[in-house]
């Protein structure tokens, strides 16, 4: 320690050894923070790739304000480890008043937000207003514990140590909150938690450094670092973050592809990642105390990510998709997880490895004696954020959605080759003062290209049976037989599978069946659109959730009474794809002048729009896939009922299969939390199994004029073709689809989860459950409560006679 005197022989190393549990716990905590702030802030923000896109640049532009300003605005004199502890404090402090402020916050949001570019700037803001204050306090923590060390390559290796423990208390943080804190509890409990690890350590950071007897540092025998003497070292390192972060997002979005995209699959990826971050800071770190030149060293690091990028995506994209796991242990939950973890451990650990060692290397290469550690390590942090962003935005918005991630892994391989040669095509001189020499800079230039060309030849494009399906690409049963089309948008991938043998098409986002034309996914989707429109006495204006092959969507078409049609889908390409493979099945949708497509964060646009709608229809991605588990909320619920017009109508879909009993009773519950007469209708006929509801409520009480509904078919044989179809041409099949409703089903759901959004419960209920096929023991238990609706229908005695015969069958 360079500022405060210490006693006894081991009190240093004893010292180095508090610096490193401090940064563990508040590591910790910074990973909870991150993931109960992203969640609240996509709830008020929305999760469009825009708004993802306004909460990371918030989140990570504060990190790297922090560790601009805090050399700049806090002197040296005062004592470090006091410094530190107020810093801890201070975020402790914002943890709480967040978790009380972002739910206010979502409604002046709610109360004043627009669409379009002022809409994007009030995100902005709100982001920018939220997470700034902490997230600044959280990047000035390196650099004033940096004022603890020296700027030696002893004291700058023990800086990338304590980087490397920060890492490491993330890893754990990341874990504890996607498999405990919030599985079994919710926001609240998490972030209490994170406030009570950097209390704790601001209270014993703040007794030692009372205890210190702290000598002041005269700033006048310390020099600032100059940009000018390491310019390249700092360009080096914000080119490592801007890879790093650039291979993250790609990754990221390639690997939740094969390993089935829910919370615990995400929760897996980010820890893996941070974990060879983490050993390679440590590696680095001793490396910079030994190495003769710590600046070449970070050079060949990034040498080695021309090959280690290339590497890792031939692993992510030919090899890991097709690594089966044993059968015997398929319906493990522990093995399942076991095997995610060595998959993304096998294919990102070399590269991350590398991207971690960079950091302890770039302050190697960037220190001088007698330089102020403060402006040093904040220095170098920042430069690196700076990268990261960039590399998050490029990757994420641009480059993956134009060129696909192939070309954009290539980019990132020719990225770290220019950063290797940045520094290995320099000559010998002084480390303040090197020039390139022409000869050594044209061999590196040479050999680097070299070795680029010949490394980015491993990256092959994203299979379409990757994108097509995903987990289960390995699985030999599953016959693609013509793969119309496969491609990466803007949030999802999304293929197009064409089935000559039995005449039918299917399209599939994320390595799932969306939709299809195949008999019983065509009479769910056109059930969707044509219950709830007969159901209502005189509709106007709808709203689709999610467009899927546009089925849904389309049968709205067929009704000449429907004046408004609004779709609203969070991937662009979705309407453009249905629109162009599923013309014939929706009735080219896309082409109707009723239509306006909207693309946007359904829970987003619904909870923000002005307008209202008769009715309101949602089919979302399952549940069990992250992000999804909002859409089926208590509280987006409530935000359809409230955009429904008088005696409107929302219909939501339920699937029975890939999930379990309480994954199920948590959907159900939360649409009855809602709309407790709501009813429930299947879509496999005869009525005795299937994999999908329907689940249908009403803004004010129920009941089925069913004189009214043969009227509207008689009437309309457009609308009488459209249930002919899908074999419900006779309205007496079409209301013996009928399966049940609330009250009837009270005692069912008597033990049920609620999911709301504070909780998302459902998000793991489901996480657990997508590998399990109950469908049928789900349908028997669920019969088993079912009875006739006789106070439901309006009709005839003859119609209600013939209804409950074909209901009874």
């Amino acid at each position: 320690m360079n500022q405060s005197e210490t006693s006894g022989e081991g009190a240093p190393s004893r010292r180095f050894a508090l610096l490193l549990l401090f940064f563990v716990a508040s590591g910790c905590a910074a990973l909870i923070y991150e993931v109960v702030w992203f969640h609240l802030l996509r709830l008020v923000v929305g999760a469009s790739a825009v708004s993802l896109a306004i909460v990371l640049t918030s989140y990570m532009g504060g990190m790297c304000l922090g560790s601009l300003a805090f050399p700049r605005w806090v002197s040296p004199h005062h004592p470090p480890l006091r410094v530190y502890a107020y810093l801890e404090a201070a975020i402790a402090a914002f943890g709480i008043a967040l978790l009380v402020l972002l739910p206010l916050i979502g409604k002046l949001y709610l109360a004043i937000v627009g669409h379009g570019a002022l809409g994007v700037v009030l995100r902005a803001v709100i982001c920018l207003l939220c997470l700034l204050p902490p997230t600044i306090l959280m990047g000035a923590t390196l650099p004033a514990i940096a004022r603890c060390l020296n700027t030696t390559r002893s004291g700058m290796s023990q800086l990338g140590l304590l980087y490397m423990a920060n890492l490491a208390g993330g890893v754990f943080g990341c874990l504890l909150a996607g498999f405990y804190l919030l599985r079994l509890y919710d926001d609240t409990v998490a972030t209490l938690f994170a406030v009570s690890l950097n209390a704790g350590v601001a209270a014993v950071a703040y007794s030692i450094a009372s205890r210190d007897r702290f000598r002041a540092v005269d700033a006048s025998k310390l020099s600032l670092p100059s940009l000018a003497d390491h310019r390249i070292v700092y360009w080096v390192i914000a080119l490592s973050g801007l890879t790093a972060l650039g291979a993250q997002v790609i990754w990221t979005r390639l690997l939740g592809l094969i390993l089935g995209g829910t919370v615990f699959s995400f929760t897996i990826i980010l820890a893996i990642f941070l974990t060879g971050l983490g050993l390679g800071s440590s590696a680095g770190s001793l490396v910079a105390r030994h190495v003769r030149s710590p600046r070449a060293a970070l050079g060949w690091c990034q040498l080695a990510l021309v090959a280690a990028i290339p590497l890792a995506a031939h692993m992510i994209t030919a090899e890991l998709p097709y690594w089966k796991l044993n059968p015997d242990f398929a319906h493990s939950l522990f093995q399942i997880f076991s095997h995610d973890l060595v998959r993304s451990a096998v294919a990102i650990l070399p590269a991350t490895g590398l991207w971690g060692a960079s950091f302890p290397l770039a302050l190697a290469a960037a220190a001088g004696k007698g330089q102020e550690p403060g402006h040093l390590a904040g220095g170098v942090n920042a430069a690196n954020t700076i990268g990261a962003i960039a590399g998050a935005l490029l990757f994420g918005l641009v480059m993956v959605p134009a060129f696909g991630s192939s070309v954009s892994q290539q980019v990132l391989a020719l990225l770290a080759g220019g950063s290797a040669l940045l520094l290995l095509g320099a000559g010998r001189g002084s480390e303040s003062r090197r020039e390139f020499r022409i000869p050594r800079a044209l061999a590196a230039t040479a050999g680097i290209a070299a070795l680029a060309i010949l490394m980015i030849q491993l990256v092959p494009p994203v299979s379409g049976r990757v994108i097509a399906v995903g987990r289960r690409a390995h699985d030999s049963a599953v016959v693609l037989e013509s793969i119309l089309f496969a491609g990466e948008g803007r949030t999802s991938s999304v293929a197009v599978v064409d089935y000559p043998s039995t005449h039918s098409r299917s399209i599939h986002v994320g390595g799932k069946v969306m939709a299809s034309t195949v008999a019983e996914d065509m009479r769910l989707q056109r059930m969707m659109g044509h219950l709830p429109v007969l159901m209502h006495p005189n509709p106007k204006t709808a709203l689709v959730i999610g467009f899927g092959a546009g089925v849904t969507a389309g049968s709205l078409v067929v009704h000449p009474e429907i004046e408004r049609i609004v779709i609203c889908d969070f991937e662009p390409l979705m309407p453009e794809i249905g629109g162009r493979y599923f013309a014939a099945e929706n009735y080219n949708v896309v082409d109707d002048p009723r239509v306006e497509v909207v693309v946007d964060d359904a829970r987003h646009f619904i909870a923000t729009t002005r307008e209202k709608f008769d009715i309101i229809t949602s089919d979302p991605l399952d549940p069990w896939m992250d992000g999804a588990a909002v859409l089926y909320t208590v509280e987006f619920y409530e935000y359809a009922r409230k955009h429904l017009n008088p005696g409107g109508i929302v219909a939501q879909w339920l699937p029975l299969y890939e999930t379990d009993g309480p994954s199920l009773k948590s959907e159900l519950a939360s649409f009855l939390a809602v709309f407790p007469e709501g009813t429930v209708w299947s879509s496999h006929i005869p009525r005795n199994g299937g994999n999908d509801l329907v689940m249908i409520g009403q803004d004010g009480p129920m009941k089925i004029d069913v004189d009214r509904m043969a009227t509207r078919i008689r009437q309309n044989p457009r609308l009488a073709q459209s249930l002919a179809d899908v074999d419900l041409g006779y309205l007496i099949t079409l209301l013996a689809t009928y399966f049940g409703r609330g009250p009837d089903l009270t005692a069912w759901l008597e033990d049920a989860q609620i999911n709301r959004e504070r909780s998302l419960r459902l998000q793991y209920l489901a996480g657990f459950s997508h590998e399990i096929y109950e469908e049928q023991e789900i349908y028997r238990a669920m019969a088993a409560y079912r009875r006739y609706p006789d106070d439901l229908l309006i009709a005839s005695p003859e119609i209600r006679e013939q209804v409950r015969a074909r209901w009874s069958q």
